[in-house]
């Protein structure tokens, strides 16, 4: 695995190393170890698949407060995702920057998104499939969102949106957003 570092302290890519030979490859995609050295949370709590029908779906933004924030690692195994995150963590320098990165079945490239990140993706293909592994089990309560469209944002959605829950259509705005549940997530 080669681990690399965003613009945003916290997040990372993860590219496989592969290794060749006639039959095809064979890589790493996960080693508890590496996370370690690399600052990351290796927890696995839970892991997730999506399927999306269609090209323009859009799955987000979603977080979890105290007690269950996520650590994520995703990645698409089918098709194409533009995969994207938010800081919401409040004492951060970078409140409120985001990192957006395409992952796909080609690439084979895998999002590791961090507690307090708001986390979201739009479908670039139709039929592609995304898998999570999760640092905690989904949480109701504590779980909470930002609008994928909030002008305050700016996320850089590169078709348009086609197919979207009402749920997901209907988080609150970043200025209408209860981002901390109350609590100091510092």
């Amino acid at each position: 695995m080669k681990i690399t570092n965003t613009a945003i302290e916290g997040p990372a890519i993860i590219d496989l190393e592969l290794r060749q030979d006639d039959r095809g490859f064979f890589a790493r995609s996960f080693c508890r170890t590496e996370f370690i050295e690399a600052g990351l949370d290796p927890t696995v709590e839970q892991c997730n698949v999506s399927f999306n029908h269609k090209a323009g779906t859009l799955r987000g933004m979603h977080f979890q407060l105290d007690p269950a924030p996520e650590a994520k690692l995703v990645r698409c195994t089918r098709g194409a995702i533009l995969d994207v995150i938010v800081d919401v963590r409040p004492d951060s320098p970078t409140r409120f920057a985001h990192v957006a990165v395409e992952l796909t079945e080609e690439n084979r490239r895998s999002f590791y998104v961090p507690p307090y990140f708001a986390h979201g993706y739009l479908t670039l293909t139709d039929g592609a499939e995304v898998t999570y592994q999760v640092s905690a089990a989904y949480t109701p309560g504590v779980e909470r969102g930002l609008r994928w469209d909030d002008p305050a944002l700016g996320l850089p959605w590169p078709i348009e949106v086609a197919v979207i829950s009402d749920k997901d259509a209907s988080w609150p705005l970043l200025t209408e957003a209860d981002l901390t549940g109350g609590k100091d997530l510092a």
